[in-house]
């Protein structure tokens, strides 16, 4: 027997120099939590989480970029007193997103920051679009209305000093009148990440606790994608690039390494992939009762989704997933 695969895995130096596909922190973006008031607090729903402070904000967002993590995206919990129909907090020059932005940029000058597009965060319904009703009592998200308030939302997290708008609200032609409205006010730097292929995902649960976003009525299943549909999310992808996405965007990562593997082939833009809340849950709470090993398997579900072809992975463990890969 003269072929023997083993010999290319025959010592720790040997695997090294064959090995395929490698995790650095500079693939991970860093999702983070923020809220109103002068305290840190942790997140019931998502072991070892934290809604952070302002001030706790940028001191965490600057321990993540020493540690070579190049970039964070921020989600807001908003208070119910803010939230209103229309949402119009969105786009509030002085609200929480746009003085965190500042703070960053000032504190942290070459940290990429990127915020989240949608309205579920401010709507008093909860859903990413405006609500609705029709004679019959159903509900209708408003596409069109929608655009409008995501490019005000965009340009005013541009005007703070974003780095990337990423708009996960799915809604219909949403990327090009972006693009417009923020080239329009000569923000022509300000790049597009467009969660191209977001599925209607269980996988959600503990962040939708993690901001008290929910949908107060009904699902998203209207215009977030059916989870059974792969060359959907072809189209939706294509149909972002030529509007003028700079970055794509799976979601969830794990469950959808397929449609990972898909848009890779099909666009030369880079791909990102984001491990939600439920799939980081599934891995804390199997170690937190001893039945795995909780760094090795976060790190093994890292390094699929890399291989699937992702360039850029969104989870909760890129803080300490960087410093597990510099120990």
């Amino acid at each position: 027997m003269h072929l023997r695969p083993r010999r290319n895995r025959r010592t720790p130096a040997i695997r090294a120099l064959v090995r395929e596909t490698t995790l650095t922190p500079a693939d991970f973006i860093q999702p983070l939590f923020l809220h109103e008031g002068a305290e840190d607090v942790a997140i019931e729903s998502m072991p070892g989480c934290t809604r952070w402070s302002l001030e706790g904000l940028v001191k965490e967002a600057g321990e993540v970029h020493a540690l070579g993590v190049p970039a964070v995206v921020l989600f807001p919990a908003i208070a119910d007193s803010l939230k209103t129909s229309g949402a119009e907090e969105a786009w509030n020059p002085e609200g929480l997103v746009p003085r965190a932005i500042r703070a960053l940029k000032e504190a942290h000058p070459g940290l990429c920051v990127i915020t989240d597009i949608a309205l579920d965060p401010y709507n008093a319904d909860g859903h990413d679009g405006l609500v609705e009703r029709e004679p019959d009592g159903s509900l209708v998200i408003l596409n069109d209305e929608t655009v409008e308030c995501l490019c005000r939302q965009a340009l005013c997290h541009a005007e703070a000093g974003a780095d990337i708008v990423a708009p996960s609200d799915m809604m219909d032609g949403r990327v090009a009148l972006i693009r417009h409205s923020l080239d329009s006010e000569s923000f022509e730097d300000v790049g597009i990440l467009s969660y191209s292929a977001k599925y209607a995902s269980a996988f959600y649960g503990p962040f939708r606790g993690a901001l008290d976003s929910a949908p107060k009525e009904g699902d998203k299943k209207t215009y977030q994608m059916d989870p059974g549909n792969a060359r959907e999310a072809i189209r939706e992808a294509s149909l972002d690039e030529a509007e003028g996405a700079d970055m794509i965007m799976v979601k969830p990562a794990g469950p959808y390494l397929d449609i990972i593997a898909r848009i890779r082939e099909s666009t030369v833009l880079p791909v990102a992939a984001y491990q939600v809340s439920g799939e980081y849950l599934m891995i804390e709470s199997a170690a937190a009762s001893g039945w795995i090993d909780g760094r090795a398997v976060a790190l093994e579900s890292l390094i699929g989704i890399k291989r699937a072809g992702a360039d850029m992975i969104l989870t909760y463990y890129a803080k300490r997933a960087a410093e597990w890969l510099r120990a």
